[in-house]
């Protein structure tokens, strides 16, 4: 500075005032700022994120319904819920899943296949921050290794659950189906409301039908959980109501006698009481054990399962689609009787075949001297075929379709079994639409034995000899007695629908009933090796159905076929005959004659209700050797020709 020029304070003070004054302002306004932001934060947001500070702190939990439990007629447990620990992940709260999952496997025996079936589920549709199960039912050690290391697996849980259990496991799978893990499909299909919390569902038989009424209602909880995620303590809990129980038709002794007798061999028994249609038993041989389904089966054990060449998965009771044979013949009897196509007195001569016209082809008996006269009495009690070839022929095939189908043929006639095939009964339009044919007399005449085109399940034989042993009334088959809870039984079971069979002569009934009784307790029945020294009397029908057809003039030798290829034997039939108790239908699969292996299945059935388990007597009764003897017979010897 030049000597002589002097500070100008003043001006300075004016600069210091003026930067003084544009400092407060700024930051009077980023207080103004700050506090506007407090007030929006506080003040306008505060329930906004008041609501966002709880979710990280309080959550909602459903808490899935204990499933009802089945029970049997006489109050056998048949499913049941048994507690079990498994490790869960929540995606969402895992950091990094493969690490995870890697320190996982250090901690825990985790099979490879877990692991598969956990990554597919991981990319499959599901609830957002629902769980995925990684592995079912630790042992004791495993959850005490889980509870060691759970501190640095954040989104890992052990968790207990109540798990489907069926005691009874091969005997009941086919009758009462399983519940399995909800997939992809069905879980797009559900309420997620209801089914919040829930991993299983019914997938075939009871569980299946009657899913609504086994589930229950979900309940919910309010907990309090830390920045991980685990819960510390319940704020507030809504229970979960538990599905109802339900008590069946079933007698799970019953039900094992048909298993004994069917043991070593591949068949079905139904058996039905015709006054009420209630199942008794239902018996697919051979089973297996439904807890395999129930938290996820191995690969080795479904493809050990599904290759077995006797099918154990295929529930044969309901879906077997099988020709019936000769077990037919009395609804057919009942048929020709109402539409005056035969008469009692009317006799026919069985020369051991039959033609159409004098230069047809044969059709013949499986008699092959034939039976000589024979009335319908006669025809039935030794199984005629030339006189069903000649009544079929005279009734066509819409006469027989009509009557057949008033017994249950050719649809599910079931009440309440799930997974039932309706079998088939042709008529000449169904040829016409899936063979582009018209119907042949020949047609009618195999479909007059229970051959040629018809097809039915052994659930459907048994309804039909119900029906017949009720003179025409109809009690639809079902599986449920009652039900154990809040639902009345009359809202759960669906309305009936069949319309009963009124002939012009009731009188007709008891005609049949009475040949029917002739095959086991007449001098030529079919099948009276098995009603002799019977305590009561009763009514049946044998069958054999051929499982390949035979050229015109070729003879039937089973020990010439392989045994897949031999006939499967078959007995319809309902004991006391005067007031039935039990009606049932047998088949046994290649076991030839219908009198030599499947009738005495069908006896020793008559004597375990009637003679033991119906007296409250509630001790297994030891099947033994009842149905084993497999004493041949005379084989049929063409194309639809049978020995009954």
């Amino acid at each position: 500075m030049p000597w002589g020029e002097f500070k100008d304070t003043a001006a300075e003070r004016r600069l210091f005032q003026r930067r003084a004054l544009v400092a407060l302002v700024v930051v009077l306004a980023l207080i103004g700022v700050l506090v506007a932001r407090l007030y929006y934060l506080q003040i306008l947001n505060h329930t906004n994120f008041t609501t966002l500070s709880e979710k990280n702190r309080v959550q909602v939990q459903p808490i899935a319904p204990p499933r009802g439990l089945i029970y049997d007629r006489n109050d056998v447990l048949l499913a049941e819920n048994r507690p079990v620990f498994s490790v869960t992940i929540v995606p969402e709260r895992v950091p990094d899943m493969d690490a995870t999952l890697a320190r996982l496997q250090q901690i825990l025996d985790i099979p490879e296949e877990d692991m598969e079936r956990f990554n597919r589920r991981l990319d499959e549709y599901r609830r957002p921050f629902s769980s995925v199960p990684l592995s079912y039912d630790l042992t004791e050690q495993e959850i005490a290794r889980m509870a060691v290391h759970r501190h640095d697996l954040p989104g890992v849980e052990v968790d207990a659950e109540l798990v489907r259990y069926y005691p009874y496991a091969e005997l009941t799978a086919h009758a009462l189906g399983y519940v399995g893990r909800i997939n992809r499909d069905e879980l797009r299909n559900l309420d997620p409301i209801d089914y919040a919390g829930t991993n299983y569902i019914g997938k075939s038989g009871v569980e299946r039908f009657y899913e609504d009424a086994l589930h229950g209602e979900v309940g919910y909880q309010h907990v309090e959980t830390n920045a991980r995620g685990r819960t510390l303590r319940v704020l507030e809990k809504e229970n979960p109501v538990p599905g109802d129980d339900l008590k069946l038709q079933l007698d799970i002794r019953l039900q094992k006698v048909a298993f004994d007798l069917l043991e070593g061999r591949r068949g079905a028994i139904v058996a039905i009481e015709p006054k009420t249609g209630g199942i008794l038993a239902l018996a697919s041989v051979p089973g297996f054990d439904a807890n395999q389904f129930v938290t996820g089966i191995s690969v080795e054990n479904y493809r050990e399962l599904s290759e077995s060449p006797d099918k154990p998965l295929f529930n044969r009771a309901l879906r077997g689609q099988y020709p019936p044979g000769s077990t037919i013949k009395p609804m057919l009897a009942v048929a020709g009787l109402d539409s005056d196509a035969t008469t009692r007195d009317r006799t026919i001569w069985d020369p051991g075949y039959y033609q159409i016209n004098d230069s047809g082809r044969r059709y013949r008996d499986w008699k092959r001297w034939g039976h000589g006269w024979v009335d319908l009495h006669d025809s039935v009690a030794e199984s005629c075929d030339v006189y069903f070839y000649d009544l079929g022929l005279r009734m066509g095939v819409d006469v027989m379709h009509e009557y057949l189908d008033q017994f249950g043929f050719g649809k599910d006639a079931s009440l309440d079994v799930s997974g039932a095939l309706p079998g088939l009964l042709p008529s000449a339009p169904w040829k016409r639409a899936v063979h582009s044919q018209p119907w042949y007399p020949g047609d009618s005449v195999n479909m007059s034995i229970g051959q040629g085109f018809v097809l039915a399940t052994p659930l459907q034989l048994a309804t039909a000899t119900a029906v017949l042993a009720n003179h025409g009334v109809w009690h639809e088959p079902r599986m449920l007695r009652e039900v154990v809870g809040p639902e009345a039984t009359d809202e759960v079971l669906p309305d009936e629908s069949h319309q009963d069979l009124a002939l012009k002569r009731e009188a007709d009934w008891d005609y049949v009933i009475d040949s029917m009784e002739a095959v086991v307790h007449g001098p030529n029945g079919t099948a009276r090796a098995v009603g002799k020294d019977a305590p009561y009397r009763f009514a049946g029908k044998t069958g054999t159905a051929q499982v390949f057809s035979l050229a015109e003039d070729e003879e039937y030798d089973a020990d010439e076929i392989r045994e897949r290829l031999r006939d499967h034997a078959l007995f319809v039939g309902f004991a006391p005959a005067e007031e039935p108790q039990i009606a049932v239908a047998v088949i046994v699969e290649n076991g030839g004659s219908g009198s030599g292996t499947a009738a005495p299945v069908a006896r020793a059935m008559f004597d375990a209700w009637l003679l033991e388990l119906n007296q409250d007597n509630d001790e297994p009764v030891v099947a033994g050797n009842a149905g084993a003897d497999r004493a041949g017979s005379d084989k049929s010897v063409e194309a639809g020709g049978t020995d009954g």
